[in-house]
């Protein structure tokens, strides 16, 4: 499959797992919010069972393909599995008027200390993806020597925020966009029948169908509900490029050349990264693709590489 839209979307449309037996819980956070986290554990789970975080990418949730197939593939070689969602992801809708993005490294950090505490004996991995990617190479470099995850994984991370969004909003790419934007607009048009948005950050109900890139839902929403000066002052502080070299986690990024969401300007040189980084990267695997064998029999690779790299 070297084409990288048929990568990027293959899983989405073909890719069929069987239903998963979720343990849903409620996460309570420090400033009066919440989050869902998705359980799926092995059958003989104790109290020294490793467990693998999975944070999901911009619009996922436990439905993802790639978060079902993930979960069941780490199942089965003996972890347990717990879907972090980000605010207001999976079926509920978060109580505060602000969201998620893509530097938002402090919820994750409650519920992985909230894990520890909860498992001591425990390792605790964590997987991200694309958004969820990024967001988990910026806890890793601020965290440093504090990290309490074992190893993680990053795959598709956008790890340059202005550059991802420029390049999303060019040629085909803009397809992508158009339909994560829409997912966005939707749900915060959701969130005006419970938050006044005009008075808190000046955004009127009727303009949020106009916000049709990145750059506009950033800068109208994302930016000021969470502090943000503006959209590129958020793109700024939030990408994880300039933490991965304070990085002390064992840390496996895994990268396409050809991702249609983002140019290879966003990669690493070898300075930027710390010597507990290794970064893999494909010549093919589109956008949290990265399959091989054939359209009958497909090979969903990252997943055996993950199990391998935590293994070892």
């Amino acid at each position: 499959m070297k084409n990288k839209h048929f990568q990027t979307i293959f899983s989405t449309l073909f890719r069929k797992v069987p239903p998963i037996d979720y343990i849903i819980e409620n996460f309570s956070l420090s400033d009066g919010d919440f989050l869902e986290v998705y359980w799926s554990k092995i059958p003989n789970h104790n109290e020294t069972t490793p467990i693998i975080i999975l944070f999901h990418g911009l619009a996922g949730s436990f439905a993802s393909p790639y978060i079902q197939g993930a979960t069941q593939s780490f199942n089965s070689e003996g972890y347990s599995v717990v879907v972090m969602h980000f605010r207001g992801c999976a079926v509920k809708e978060n109580l505060l008027a602000r969201s998620y993005h893509s530097g938002e490294s402090g919820d994750a950090k409650e519920f992985i200390q909230h894990l520890h505490k909860l498992f001591p004996s425990s390792k605790l991995y964590a997987v991200g993806y694309s958004l969820g990617a990024n967001m988990l190479l910026k806890l890793l470099g601020e965290e440093q020597k504090n990290s309490l995850l074992t190893k993680a994984v990053a795959i598709s991370a956008p790890m340059q925020l202005d550059i991802c969004a420029d390049f999303i909003n060019k040629g085909f790419s803009k397809y992508y966009q158009s339909i994560l934007v829409k997912a966005l607009n939707k749900n915060l048009e959701r969130k005006y029948n419970t938050h006044n948005f005009e008075s808190l950050i000046n955004l009127k109900r009727s303009d949020v169908s106009n916000l049709r890139t990145f750059w506009d839902f950033d800068g109208a929403y994302t930016a000021p509900i969470h502090g943000f000066i503006s959209a590129q002052d958020y793109y700024t502080q939030s990408s994880a490029k300039q933490f991965l070299q304070y990085i002390h986690t064992p840390t496996l990024i895994i990268h396409a050349l050809d991702d249609p969401f983002m140019s290879a300007k966003i990669l690493p040189t070898e300075k930027e990264v710390s010597k507990n980084v290794t970064l893999e990267v494909s010549k093919y695997g589109g956008h949290l693709g990265f399959i091989s064998g054939n359209i009958l029999k497909p090979v969903y690779w990252t997943e055996k590489r993950i199990i391998e790299f935590f293994k070892t």
